[in-house]
């Protein structure tokens, strides 16, 4: 998985792109028909004909607060906020605050939809985004894309179901501030690990608060992806009490072999879940085989596609690093 296209859809909403300075507003959708995304260009600073200077994201939100109605607007996605490894999302999260009275009726917030062309995903320097949940209490889904800089110090919020954080390597102080969270709606939480090269520090003591299943109630589908410790990870996930309550687990991307998959199947019965991904993963086919014969018969939905060759561990990799 490559990050070759912007999201499509955000929140069951289909993605539009506001107009650049200069497009016309007209015919623009209903507030919330869509979620709207918003970006800069921050590559052509000067427009030598016109002496003008390309917007920045302040600009863009003001402009955009002016042309749509701000309290029919359900869902938010953010792109280009400026030179994004240079500069943080924290205008973004601020620009989003300063409006929380105008924007009454905003559920969904995706931050860092950005494409290879613009930014490796390690590229993207974030900030401290749990302002936004604050701000926004009846927020319903949060989505983050770049962990370099990223902070989530643990937070109380009531209505949040859905929470994603994509990165080629998240610190293990954000998985900490996740797991120490307050959140009783949360049923879907999907953290991308990454590799320690890229910030990727967190170890699986760390998403221990997450497996006891002491927190987080209503969690549902848990996806713990794209790590280098996978097997690590399954290990523990194959005795911990959260399982049992799951609909849905996904330990797919990372650098899972015969013993993180031997672990799963030695483990806690799985056969109550509707879906378990593996997929890009370096298990054997005999091992492969064994997990789609265990938990295929017994219906449920086994993803066991893109296998890379079952490698020493040191030549194991993710699928999304830089």
């Amino acid at each position: 998985m490559f990050f070759y296209e912007h999201l499509a859809e955000f929140h069951s909403l289909p993605v539009f792109d506001f107009p650049d300075r200069g497009e016309a507003l007209t015919a623009l959708p209903g507030p919330d028909a869509v979620a709207w995304r918003l970006a800069v260009d921050p590559f052509d600073p000067f427009h030598p004909f016109d002496n003008r200077r390309d917007e920045s994201f302040p600009d863009l939100w003001d402009r955009f607060l002016g042309a749509v109605e701000p309290a029919g607007i359900r869902a938010l996605v953010v792109g280009q906020w400026g030179q994004v490894y240079d500069s943080g999302s924290e205008e973004v999260v601020e620009s989003l605050v300063a409006a929380r009275d105008r924007l009454t009726g905003v559920r969904a917030v995706f931050l860092g939809d950005l494409v290879v062309e613009e930014a490796e995903i390690s590229w993207i320097q974030q900030s401290d985004v749990t302002p936004v949940l604050t701000a926004y209490p009846a927020l319903r889904e949060l989505g983050i894309r770049g962990g370099t800089a990223l902070r989530f110090p643990a937070v109380r919020h009531e209505s949040l179901r859905r929470l994603v954080i994509e990165s080629g390597g998240l610190p293990g102080e954000v998985v900490r501030g996740v797991a120490a969270s307050d959140l009783p709606a949360l049923a879907h939480l999907e953290l991308w690990l990454g590799v320690d090269d890229y910030g990727g520090d967190a170890t699986v003591g760390d998403l221990e608060p997450i497996l006891a299943g002491s927190r987080l109630p209503a969690l549902r589908d848990l996806a713990l992806r794209n790590s280098e410790l996978q097997d690590e990870i399954a290990a523990a996930v194959a005795a911990a009490p959260v399982v049992a309550r799951l609909t849905s687990l996904d330990l797919s991307l990372g650098a899972l072999s015969d013993d993180g998959a031997t672990a799963l199947l030695d483990g806690q019965p799985l056969t109550h879940l509707g879906r378990l991904d593996l997929h890009h993963h370096f298990i054997s086919d005999a091992v492969a085989q064994r997990v789609q014969a265990t938990l295929g018969s017994a219906g449920v939905e086994v993803d066991l596609s893109e296998p890379e060759a079952p490698e020493e561990e040191n030549r194991r990799y993710v699928a999304i690093s830089e």
